[in-house]
C-alpha cells in the first residue's frame, strides 16, 4: 500500500469519529431519562477516543486538520 492511501485511510478515519463524536453530543442533549446514562457513556467513550487521537497525532508531529482532528475540542465539544 502507498503512504497516500494510509493517508486518505487516517483522513477519513478522523473525519468519521469526529462525525459520530458529535451525534453523540447530540443524542446525549435530546436523550430521555431512560437513555440518558447510556448516551452519557457513549458520548464519554468519545471524547476519550478523540483526545487520544490528537495526543497521537501531536506526539508523531502530525498535522491534526489533515486527519480531520483539527476543528473540535474534545473538552469544550464534547462534555
Amino acid at each position: 500500500m502507498s503512504a497516500e492511501m494510509f493517508a486518505l485511510y487516517l483522513r477519513d478515519l478522523g473525519d468519521l469519529v469526529v462525525r459520530q463524536a458529535v451525534e453523540a453530543k447530540e443524542a446525549r442533549l435530546a436523550a430521555d431519562p431512560v437513555d440518558e446514562q447510556y448516551s452519557l457513556g457513549r458520548l464519554f467513550a468519545y471524547h476519550e477516543v478523540v483526545s487520544l487521537m490528537q495526543q497521537q497525532a501531536d506526539a508523531f508531529g502530525l498535522d491534526r486538520r489533515a486527519l480531520g482532528l483539527g476543528d473540535i475540542d474534545p473538552d469544550r465539544d464534547l462534555l
